[in-house]
């Protein structure tokens, strides 16, 4: 019987482990299975650019996964049960049903944070789902000359968000609502950029201000503050889901997953995590951040991890690092901020176009690598361990 691997998510980190691992696995002894509500792969780092009415590549999965053996099963998860090594799911146009696995890597990613403020759920918009995104989309297009929109949120989804909007519908004016400094962890320098680029945009923002309530037509400031909005777009943080912890794996209090440093659930051993929804620490000793950095690496390592313990060779470590902060500001503009072995901002920043184009740059190479699964494909793929081989590196593992 061939070593069922189920792979959850088809994002970043899901749909590079799936493609790897089918590179390097013999089909001899493997079947792979990726599971993922859409039928195409979402480039979550352009989210904030098709919400803002840009064309993005969506490959469709099935187009992605083509001559590599691997299984598609579109589906929405809606349990994991470890114990029993199952997986339920909920189909499109059926009634769903249970996958068994013997290797299951969870790579859900995350999702927006409403955070508990009334009136987010039922009036904001947000860009980290291309349904959210496209619906923020529309909202735009029926906006008037003048139409008002509030960003609610500083960190880099909301800048992004912010500053494409500015640039790609000049006739309607943008807020960003700031908790606290605006570009807090950037360096002097980058935070003097990013400032001088929302006045060339023309983007209002608004420091040191709390969210309190958002409403049809307005957002509610904690100083009782009422700003207009046609489009208010939430960005004020990320979350998972609670599947993982209903589901009885070790996970933090916001229910991602305790892993090792080779990306395996510290309660359950036949289990991986990787990217948002895995809970890791850097070598640097802090936990890694939610990223798309953050997701090749914890990808990487996940697959090293598993191709290691299923045929018995030794399991390569991955670097766990954080590489600096790449912020597009728009099309023509952007940050690269450096940052040192803690991930704290270094004074030497890039600014500009030429700071754009390299952020252009690492989004495509994101998708191309993500893409092409078959590339590279090796000539002898690697069978599986013998039951006692795998017993006895099991032991030392």
């Amino acid at each position: 019987m061939k070593h069922r691997i189920v792979i959850l998510g088809a994002g970043y980190a899901g749909a590079y482990v799936a493609g790897t691992l089918a590179r390097r696995l013999s089909p001899a002894d493997t079947e792979i299975t990726v599971v993922n509500a859409e039928p195409d792969f979402v480039q979550r780092l352009r989210l904030h650019q098709l919400a803002a009415g840009q064309e993005i590549d969506a490959p469709q999965l099935s187009e992605v996964f083509a001559g590599t053996g691997i299984r598609l099963r579109l589906a929405r998860v809606t349990a994991v049960d470890p114990e029993r090594q199952v997986v339920a799911v909920a189909d499109a146009d059926a009634d769903g049903g249970e996958l068994g696995y013997d290797t299951l890597l969870y790579a859900l990613g995350s999702h927006g944070d409403d955070r508990g403020v009334p009136g987010v759920a039922e009036h904001a918009f947000d860009v980290s789902a291309r349904p959210s995104a496209l619906r923020l989309r529309g909202r735009l297009d029926g906006l008037r000359e003048g139409g008002r929109v509030v960003v609610v949120g500083d960190g880099l989804t909301g800048i992004e968000t912010a500053t494409e909007i500015a640039e790609s519908r000049p006739g309607v004016s943008v807020t960003l609502v700031a908790r606290g400094e605006l570009g807090a962890p950037l360096s002097a320098g980058a935070r003097g950029h990013l400032r001088r680029a929302c006045d060339r945009l023309g983007i209002t923002v608004l420091e040191h201000t709390s969210v309190e309530a958002v409403e049809a037509a307005r957002v509610l400031c904690a100083d009782g503050t009422a700003l207009p909005s046609d489009a208010s777009v939430w960005t004020a943080g990320f979350t998972v889901a609670p599947i993982a912890a209903a589901g009885g794996l070790a996970v933090t209090e916001n229910g991602r997953i305790v892993v090792d440093r080779t990306m395996r659930s510290v309660s359950h051993p036949n289990v991986y995590a990787a990217g948002d929804s895995a809970y890791a620490i850097g070598d640097n000793g802090r936990p890694m951040l939610m990223s798309c950095a953050s997701a090749g690496y914890t990808g990487r390592q996940a697959t090293e991890a598993i191709v290691g313990r299923l045929t018995g060779s030794k399991i390569g470590h991955v670097k766990l690092e954080y590489p600096g902060n790449h912020i597009s500001l728009g099309r023509q503009d952007g940050i690269l901020q450096f940052v040192d072995h803690e991930a704290r901002a270094k004074p030497k920043y890039m600014g500009g176009r030429k700071a754009a184009r390299i952020k252009a740059g690492i989004v495509k190479m994101s998708l191309w690598a993500t893409s092409h699964p078959t590339f590279g494909l090796p000539k002898r793929k690697h069978r599986l361990a013998t039951a006692s081989d795998a017993s006895a590196e099991k032991a030392v593992a």
